[in-house]
């Protein structure tokens, strides 16, 4: 008689099943959800800028569809104008000279970032993630076999990590640190001496540096542009750079990416991109083409609102007791503390949480903003601005009046 267990396998892989959902989409489609319903929901959900791509690249994608050269596939890695412009790009805006060969088109950034980790890690290794991190990056590191290691720095930090707290972290497991400057979840922004001291570093003991730049051009007040390659050269044999035009020119929809690095690593993501999506949408290249070849009037028309906002928003933010709120510097974010929050009450109810106070504010006042737990850690919440000046107006004063109650 068979001793064969008779126990249901999962109907899912264990390896997908382990995924966590995109916390940040999953509240922007609550936020949609509530207002096609009819409810007067404001979303600071969402990292999506609401301005519409600008004309030249919405032309230049019009152009593209009616010819039918870009019906057919193109070369997996991208189309070779292309990675030349992003190239180009590269030494106007980072300073340092890279070879087209050594770039991949990706399907969005989201792609790259798991091309990135796919083609470097391998089972038992360990990835150092600075906390407050994005909600992708330990899913693709897990994806990929490896363990992810959070190293948290506070709103006390201004939610930058130091040297000496990255080397706390590493062991002989350590294989790679991604870096983001400018940073989601936070806004926070390092300096180039500090990108600087942490590429050192990481070229000292071996580390690749898999850094994420897609907010590269969203920096205000005396913020300054850096670029981890470009500020220690040597280490561009042992990094990864991610960017795209989604942030840039308001092009999310478009899902046009690219990854940056050493010849060998390319080459594997572009046999993996092969099997898994073979070339992104020509038109969308060619869209991207236009942005990336053009010159950057728009994006400084989008930053100089994006200011404007977060000017507004830090500014409001900061009259509500009990929230902490670090000015960013960078992207289209704030992440206020709410830690002197937590364990008080509100409504009859014990915040114990940054997840139950996010909860009662989409329920109480009708406003969706992300719990900190997405990120890494509780005891914070991310609002995006990059909505409209009303809409920051109207939502935070909404958050103030309930936050009023708290006991």
């Amino acid at each position: 008689m068979s001793t064969a267990s008779t126990a249901p396998r999962s109907r899912v892989s264990a390896r997908l099943a382990a995924i966590a959902p995109s916390a940040t989409l999953a509240v922007d489609a609550k936020a949609k959800a509530l207002k096609a319903a009819g409810r007067p929901v404001i979303g600071f959900g969402a990292g999506e800028p609401d301005f519409a791509t600008p004309d030249y690249i919405v032309e230049a994608a019009i152009a593209a569809a009616k010819d039918p050269a870009n019906h057919k596939y193109t070369p997996t890695k991208g189309l070779p104008a292309l990675r030349e412009a992003i190239a180009a790009k590269t030494l106007r805006d980072s300073g340092y000279e890279i070879s087209p060969d050594d770039v991949i088109v990706t399907n969005g950034g989201k792609q790259a970032v798991f091309e990135a980790f796919a083609a470097l890690v391998d089972p038992g290794d360990e990835v150092i993630l600075p906390a407050p991190y994005w909600v992708t990056y330990p899913e693709c590191v897990r994806l990929a076999g490896g363990t992810p290691v959070e190293v948290f720095a506070g709103a006390d930090q201004d939610y930058k990590v130091t040297v000496a707290q990255l080397e706390a972290a590493r062991t002989e497991h350590t294989k790679a640190l991604l870096v983001c400057s400018p940073s989601n979840p936070t806004g926070a922004v390092y300096t180039p001496a500090e990108l600087a001291a942490i590429g050192q570093w990481a070229l000292e003991h071996g580390i690749w540096v898999i850094a994420d730049e897609i907010y590269e051009h969203l920096l205000y007040e005396d913020a300054e542009s850096a670029h981890i390659v470009g500020l220690v050269p040597e280490l561009a044999d042992r990094a990864l750079v991610l960017n795209g035009v989604a942030k840039t020119y308001a092009m999310t929809g478009w899902r046009v990416g690219w990854l940056i690095g050493p010849s060998d690593i390319v080459e594997a993501a572009t046999n993996l991109q092969s099997h898994m999506t073979s070339n992104v949408a020509n038109v969308s290249q060619r869209a991207a083409l236009a942005a990336v070849s053009g010159d950057l009037s728009a994006a400084a028309a989008m930053r100089e609102a994006f200011d404007r906002r977060r000017r507004l928003m830090i500014s409001m933010l900061s009259q509500i007791k009990g929230l902490r709120v670090p000015a960013p510097k960078g992207a289209f974010y704030a992440y206020p503390s709410v830690e002197g929050l937590i364990g008080r009450t509100l409504r009859g109810r014990t915040i114990d949480s940054s997840i139950t106070l996010a909860d009662a504010i989409l329920e109480h006042v009708e406003v969706a903003v992300v719990p900190g737990e997405a990120f890494g850690r509780s005891g914070f919440l991310r609002l995006s601005y990059a909505t409209s000046d009303d809409a920051i107006t109207e939502g935070i004063d909404r958050i103030r009046t309930l936050l009023a109650e708290v006991e």
